[in-house]
């Protein structure tokens, strides 16, 4: 089993920053790709930016030139770096992460989600 953790969301206003932390935990071999999705009220979750193992990252259209997402690969962790922040930005933000397990030797590919984190951005 691989966990994610979320941390970082919260209240800003119009135009603001926040910047969110995921971390993974458990018998992690190796962690290929890392990603932020989003799901706003009423509508499906999507995708925010993804990064894999060596950096190369991609954005969603409408967050590009304001988001910025990273990785460190030796905390198991990815961070969502958001500036100038629009109302529209409002959502529950999900970590998403996967790659290979080991446990007693036998090696287990695994997709996990984290809970989620309420980022509102008020106009």
């Amino acid at each position: 089993q691989v966990q994610l953790v979320e941390s970082g969301g919260g209240l800003v206003q119009t135009g603001g920053s926040l910047r969110l932390s995921c971390e993974a935990s458990g018998s992690i071999l190796v962690i290929n790709t890392m990603a932020w999705h989003r799901q706003a009220p009423g509508k499906q979750r999507e995708l925010v930016a993804n990064i894999v193992t060596r950096g190369r990252s991609i954005y969603a259209d409408s967050v590009k030139g304001r988001f910025t997402i990273s990785r460190d690969n030796a905390k198991n962790s990815v961070y969502l770096q958001m500036s100038s922040l629009e109302h529209e930005d409002t959502a529950v933000y999900y970590c998403n992460a996967d790659g290979l397990t080991k446990y007693i030797g036998t090696l287990t590919p695994f997709n996990s989600w984290g809970q989620g984190t309420q980022v509102t951005v008020s106009s």
